[in-house]
């Protein structure tokens, strides 16, 4: 019966041209790698090598069987990698970054599957706005985050995976008969939320720029921190907001029945990515967290899609 050792010492022998020095390169005596290399002879039923002096000379059965050595050795490599992959999984930690509205977009259920899944792991969301979270990356604290775009740097693959298209909500139905366009926007009484990075948000620079199209300057009259308190206020009448129709999806039962939303006019997206260092490996439990926030935030765009197409058909 050929044995994989049998296979490592055939092939360093081939390599080496001597067996001294495949002994040597594989750390066994001499004599132990001129006995296998006999087993297999006697096992294969042909010669692989004829001795000349102190070296040896590879046969055509040789020949022949070096591919297939090296692909069985290359077959069992892969399988040990891969079994040290899953135990990496299993006991690795996952130190991902985020933005501060993914705690709507991914909720506690990324991390509820991925802990049902390997439940020895260990699990890190880290981040408040994109700005922070990038700026993280840089300095190799994360490895890998989901973002909002634009990203512009060299040094970081971005990876887009949706788009989330902004909506104009509000609790009074008359503000609600027709897309919000870029005056109507100007003049609208609104609350936004992520006050402490307004001058630098996408969203906010998205719709002040819808704004200033028009001559008009992007107003607000309440500022927030979140989208929840956001929306709490435009529940009370008191004034509107702009936010993803993929969030609306994800509130819907948490929301006023008297808040409704239309499409802004022209249309205006939130773009988001996974994003790590350019060339960078991802760990095993890391690609394991990028393969759920894809899959999350996909069914996510699947869910926004569903209920713009019900607003379209009324």
């Amino acid at each position: 019966m050929t044995t994989l050792h049998q296979l490592r010492c055939f092939l360093a022998a081939y390599e080496s041209g001597s067996l001294t020095a495949a002994a040597t390169r594989l750390g066994h005596a001499q004599p132990s790698v001129s006995e296998q290399v006999r087993v297999l002879e006697r096992s294969l039923g042909a010669r692989l090598f004829q001795r000349v002096g102190r070296g040896l000379l590879p046969t055509e059965a040789a020949h022949e069987l070096r591919p297939h050595a090296e692909q069985a050795l290359a077959a069992v490599s892969a399988g040990q990698q891969a079994v040290r992959s899953v135990n990496e999984v299993e006991t690795g930690t996952i130190r991902f970054g985020v933005f501060g509205a993914s705690r709507i977009y991914l909720s506690g259920a990324v991390v509820l599957e991925v802990l049902q899944r390997h439940p020895g792991v260990r699990v890190e969301l880290v981040g408040r706005h994109t700005t922070d979270v990038l700026e993280q990356l840089r300095r190799g604290q994360l490895e890998a985050a989901l973002v909002s775009l634009p990203v512009d740097d060299p040094n970081l693959e971005v990876n887009p995976l949706i788009r989330d298209e902004l909506v104009y909500a509000s609790a009074h139905a008359d503000r609600l008969s027709q897309p919000v366009t870029g005056p109507r926007l100007g003049a609208a009484p609104l609350v936004l939320p992520w006050a402490s990075w307004a001058q630098i948000d996408t969203t906010r620079s998205q719709l002040a720029t819808m704004v200033e199209a028009t001559g008009r300057t992007l107003q607000t009259r309440v500022e927030v921190e979140d989208v929840e308190t956001a929306l709490e206020v435009a529940e009370s009448g008191e004034a509107d907001t702009v936010l993803g129709l993929g969030m609306l999806h994800l509130l819907a039962d948490r929301l006023s029945p008297d808040l409704g939303w239309v499409p802004l006019r022209p249309k205006v997206f939130d773009r988001f990515a996974i994003v790590h260092r350019t060339g960078a490996v991802l760990s095993p439990a890391t690609a394991l967290m990028v393969d759920v926030v894809s899959a999350r935030m996909r069914a996510v765009a699947r869910g926004a899609d569903r209920l713009g197409r019900v607003r379209a058909l009324r």
